[in-house]
């Protein structure tokens, strides 16, 4: 029965707060809608009511475990089935802007220290009812093995397709969501809400991951936008130099759009990979580095390498102080030779990095990228990530011929993440986009 429920206060408001809350009586239901408001910027609000009256719960205190789980012992598919009807209807408003117009997609994956999900979210030229064409998140989690949770908090797995079905009916959106990876069922779920929530951003603003050439894109984020402008102001650099009994460092970063010259990027570790590696990161994310390192090379390349990688990671978490304002979330692809390599990235004070890289595994049985081991490589990219204090997951959707080529790729890659995760955006007045306000806990 579709009747035992009433929605009120329903609303979804662009780049602005409702005063309503959001109260479906299923604590982590809620706490999923609310990724809506951190990472779609878009003001979410629903209450749901038991017709027949409200349960003895109805007096408590409002943000009480009894009053939040009110309706934990409901029937929940009709709850999530409603309140994704509801919530599509309204965001359909903010899709087609109350008209048809050209078919559009918008894809964004959202990593999370224990999952990765993929979002591609279609606007239909017909502006019809639309549909989930794709939905692969169970087994939420791996515990128990091959089942997954059947409930997270007191909302129960199986009706997170209910929710979205719902939401790509009415309005009028395709809808596909695609676990790439995951063994943690709430970050599963918690992923593929922010992925959905960022993905219809990008799908209202007209932008899109991997696009960089939209006339949209360019207004939003090209050199000519307040975004571009905002970033240069706030002067943000990095600089660490040290010495130690096997190495001496100096790393400077400024992420100041990459200031024209030859000077903008000097690197050399005496390494050339390692040089060549930080090198084409910096010019994706149009940032000048200095990265000088006189290492102990006549033992081994470890020392070297890891240095610097650490020590780059610092200065970049340095540069972002407290994130505050940016854009955070991204992910980009990079090409270099045959390889194809995708870099999800989250400035999110909670460091891991999780990939697919055909190191091991590589179909020549190399050793060394270039002049640097391969297992270098690998503690490279975990040190660089570590103590930036991000949130990376890499996908190799192609290996390169050799293992060098696939590093390079990934370097493309992480810089085009790095650019835009570090981008401005003045929609968010220097606030934090997360829904617990803070990434410093």
């Amino acid at each position: 029965m579709t009747d035992q429920f009433t929605l009120s206060n329903v609303a979804c408001i662009d780049t602005a707060k409702s005063p309503h809350p959001i109260s479906t009586g299923i604590g982590f239901f809620d706490h999923m809608i609310d990724q809506l408001n951190s990472h779609a910027q878009i003001g979410v609000a629903v209450t749901v009511t038991k017709n027949n009256g409200e349960s003895s719960v109805a007096d408590c205190d409002k943000h009480s475990f009894e009053f939040v789980n009110r309706y934990a012992d409901e029937d929940q598919g009709v709850i999530m089935g409603q309140v994704g009807a509801a919530l599509g209807s309204q965001l359909k408003e903010l899709v087609y802007k109350g008209e048809q117009s050209d078919s559009r997609t918008s894809r964004f994956c959202c990593p999370l220290d224990e999952a990765l999900v993929e979002c591609v979210l279609t606007k239909t030229s017909s502006n019809n009812e639309g549909k989930l064409t794709k939905f692969t998140l169970p087994p939420y989690g791996k515990y128990p093995a091959n089942k997954g949770r059947s409930k997270i908090g007191s909302m129960k797995t199986q009706f997170v397709e209910a929710f979205f079905t719902n939401v790509a009916q009415s309005s009028g959106m395709d809808i596909s969501l695609v676990k790439v990876r995951g063994d943690n069922g709430h970050h599963v779920v918690e992923s593929a809400f922010k992925a959905f929530s960022r993905a219809l951003r990008n799908l209202i603003d007209g932008t899109n991951t991997n696009n960089y050439t939209s006339e949209e894109f360019e207004k939003m984020w090209g050199e000519e936008s307040v975004s571009y402008t905002a970033g240069l102001e706030l002067c943000r650099e990095g600089k660490l130099e040290r010495s130690t009994k096997e190495t001496s460092i100096l790393v400077h970063v400024l992420m100041n759009g990459l200031a024209i010259g030859d000077d903008s990027i000097q690197v050399d570790t005496g390494i050339k990979t390692m040089d060549d590696f930080v090198a084409l990161l910096a010019k994706e994310a149009k940032m000048s580095v200095e990265a000088k390192c006189n290492g102990d090379l006549y033992v081994d390349d470890h020392h070297t390498s890891e240095d610097v990688s650490i020590a780059l990671g610092q200065v970049l978490n340095t540069a972002f102080g407290t994130k505050a304002g940016l854009n955070r979330m991204w992910c980009a692809t990079g090409n270099y030779g045959d390889a194809e390599v995708e870099v999800t990235m989250d400035l999110s004070n909670r460091p891991c990095i999780t990939h697919n890289l055909s190191l091991s595994s590589n179909p020549n049985d190399e050793e060394y990228a270039g002049d640097l081991s391969i297992e270098m490589l690998d503690h490279v990219l975990e040190s660089l990530v570590m103590n930036s204090k991000s949130t990376v997951h890499i996908v190799e959707n192609k290996a390169g011929k050799t293992v060098l080529e696939t590093a390079m790729a990934t370097a493309i890659a992480y810089g085009a993440a790095l650019r835009m995760c570090a981008a401005v955006d003045p929609r968010r007045a220097g606030k934090t986009a997360s829904s617990k306000g803070t990434l410093s806990v």
